[in-house]
């Protein structure tokens, strides 16, 4: 079994995987006569020619690290954002494409006010959060054609901070 530090999310670290969503350094626009700071266009939303944008809740059970990282999916037609509904951290775990085998797998620890949104077609971990209630609003694919592929590890990661 192989060990995997996780990391603190940040935009950079994570952005050949996607984008990181959180409102940090000086707002693009101030709207709402003065009361709110806008950070806008924070995700590369693509849902492919035949797919459309939804929204979902998940309400996931929570995890606790060490956690055995057994299992990675992706979504090939779309993206797929996961901005928390709570203030809790959750477990990010995201993996490179070497020809449709998930390799280099790296681990994420997400702080509140941080969603994240999976490019199309990134390798990641399921909905892990660290506390309850693992609450979710995800934004993804919604359409006809299948839009999930699972990877089944050969030995599992354990992830620890």
């Amino acid at each position: 079994m192989s060990l995997i530090k996780a990391q603190p999310l940040t935009s950079d670290a994570f952005a050949p995987f996607g984008d990181v969503l959180e409102a940090v350094g000086k707002p693009d626009k101030i709207i709402n006569n003065g009361f709110c700071g806008r950070y806008h266009d924070r995700a590369q939303l693509d849902f492919g020619a035949d797919g459309r944008a939804g929204i979902s809740v998940f309400k996931a059970e929570p995890r606790a690290l060490p956690y055995a990282l057994d299992l990675l999916e992706r979504h090939p037609d779309g993206a797929q954002a996961f901005i928390p509904m709570s203030l809790d951290a959750y477990l990010v775990t995201v993996a490179e494409d070497d020809d449709g085998t998930p390799v280099n797998v790296r681990a994420f620890i997400a702080g509140a006010g941080q969603g994240i949104n999976y490019h199309r077609g990134t390798w990641h971990g399921v909905l892990t959060p660290l506390a309850a209630p693992g609450l979710f609003s995800v934004v993804d694919r919604i359409g006809n054609t299948p839009n999930l592929e699972e990877y089944w590890l050969e030995a599992p990661y354990m992830v620890e901070r």
